[in-house]
């Protein structure tokens, strides 16, 4: 049996850094991690080939030599699925799909011919015992959650490892909070699952024999949500695995409270972590309220980012505007916030409902939906009305953006988070491609650039004032080039 395994398309967003990736020649920022997970489930028989069209073309040759296709794909992926659904259907190929765009609008693919909705866990053998006895059926879902010791570790031999920036990993899934707006919960439960400690040591183990150096993302939603267990076992064994290993360096995405806790912060650096997404939504308590966001109540919120960076965390931000009590002094209140903090990434978009969360059900009673969400929370569009007034929402959201990554401010921003980020606990080796992306960021935007005064002056002020940073430096200024990018187009659209 020859298997095809496709993954869409991402479109230009935020986080699919495709701007900064030409810099270190890389066509992706991560792999697909649930497809090649899928395929260490997949019967050992089988010809498997991986096919992310984000880093390669879908060939009618691979289409042709196939016997069925696997699809997994999230949310934003959606017109790109559709379109290589379409042609497997015209190949006369069998489709499976799962992931989370399927898992929550199946009932939008009538050309899908398997749906395996949910953890791949519990539903993918149901549906290979049914597919083996020649019934299998149109859906299948889990009704239960699965343990995730039982999780094969993915199979990295079927994937072209060197066109991505990050590979990825996964330790835990779901999250204790309840963000209305977010589905990982209706998805994955409150109740958070984790891989046993050998699991995680044996995954990196093998990224590490593939030759990889470079950065690895923990892909949980909340990293620290069993912080208990975090703290007595998986962090103690992460801190060995490192002893004795060049490079490497972890980023995962964690709430607000990681800034409570000075040895978590402390463990988790000494174990390689040097990035931290955080969900921080709103300057506005009302907002926080609104949206079940306890967690991020009754702070502030500037020095507990900055209290993440002094630990030696990067906090990666992501905000949201659109919600019910949102009033025009928001847009200023958010842009001080983020200045102030020194949050360089900082992702700003506009509130959309997606299909199983409580916002949806939410706003589907109140009579408030107007059709499907993108996927893409920061290309200025909702599926919702909003309280506020849809063009004055909207050019508040432009005047966001237009101010965070005008090259003077997102400049200003990377010196406000150096100055509180110490030296690095563990020291990258500096490679050719590092050194090669440092060449292509001095002519792309330290002389073509309309930013280059900010971007050598930066240089300068880093070598002055902490040329360890360098390197960091380097590619915070490529970042921001991406963000800008992305920032101006939707402000022109």
């Amino acid at each position: 049996m020859k298997a095809l395994l496709l993954y869409p398309r991402f479109p230009a967003t935020f986080w699919s850094f495709k701007h900064a990736l030409k810099f270190v020649r890389k066509r992706a920022a991560l792999p697909p991690l649930g497809l090649l997970t899928v395929a260490a489930m997949l019967p050992d028989d089988w010809d498997l080939q991986l096919v992310d069209t984000n880093v390669s073309k879908l060939r009618d040759e691979d289409l042709r030599g196939a016997d069925i296709a696997f699809i997994g794909a999230m949310t934003v992926q959606r017109e790109s699925a559709r379109g290589l659904i379409a042609r497997c259907k015209d190949h006369g190929l069998k489709v499976v799909a799962g992931g989370p765009l399927f898992t929550t609008e199946h009932q939008g693919f009538d050309d899908v011919d398997h749906l395996v909705l949910d953890e791949a866990e519990i539903t993918l053998p149901r549906f290979l015992a049914d597919f083996e006895r020649g019934c299998a059926g149109r859906v299948y879902h889990a009704g239960e959650y699965p343990d995730l010791r039982t999780t094969p570790p993915p199979r990295w031999t079927i994937a072209k490892t060197r066109h991505y920036s990050t590979l990825s990993l996964q330790y835990s899934r779901g999250c204790p909070f309840a963000c209305d707006f977010c589905n990982v919960t209706s998805m994955l439960g409150r109740r958070m699952r984790t891989k046993s400690c050998d699991q995680v040591v044996a995954e990196l183990d093998a990224i590490y024999a593939l030759g990889w150096r470079g950065a690895v993302f923990f892909v949980d939603d909340n990293f620290i949500g069993r912080r208990k267990e975090l703290k007595s076992e998986l962090l103690p064994a992460l801190i060995r695995w490192r002893d004795g290993k060049r490079g490497v360096s972890f980023h995962t995405e964690a709430s607000i409270d990681l800034a409570d806790d000075e040895d978590l912060m402390r463990m988790m650096v000494a174990a390689g972590f040097d990035q931290v997404f955080i969900g921080i939504e709103s300057p506005e308590e009302r907002n926080l309220e609104e949206c079940g966001k306890t967690q991020n109540r009754g702070r502030d919120l500037v020095e507990d980012i900055r209290r993440v960076h002094r630990s030696g965390l990067q906090v990666q931000g992501g905000f949201i505007l659109g919600f019910d009590h949102d009033t025009p002094p928001v847009f200023e209140r958010l842009i001080a916030l983020i200045q102030q903090s020194g949050i360089v990434t900082a992702m700003v978009g506009i509130l959309q409902a997606l299909p199983g969360t409580a916002l949806f059900d939410r706003m589907k009673e109140e009579g408030r939906l107007t059709g499907e969400t993108s996927g893409d929370n920061v290309d200025g569009t909702t599926n919702i009305l909003t309280t506020m007034d849809a063009s004055h929402l909207r050019l508040g959201y432009r005047r966001v953006l237009d101010h965070i990554y005008t090259p003077r401010n997102y400049y200003r921003r990377v010196r406000t988070f150096l100055r509180d980020y110490p030296s690095p606990a563990h020291r990258a080796r500096v490679t050719g491609g590092d050194l090669l992306a440092f060449l292509r960021s001095s002519l792309r935007l330290g002389i073509v650039g309309r930013e280059r005064f900010q971007y050598w002056g930066l240089l300068v002020w880093t070598f002055i004032r902490c040329r360890e940073h360098i390197p960091l430096a380097v590619t915070l200024a490529i970042y921001g080039h991406h963000f800008r990018k992305v920032a101006e187009y939707h402000v022109r659209n």
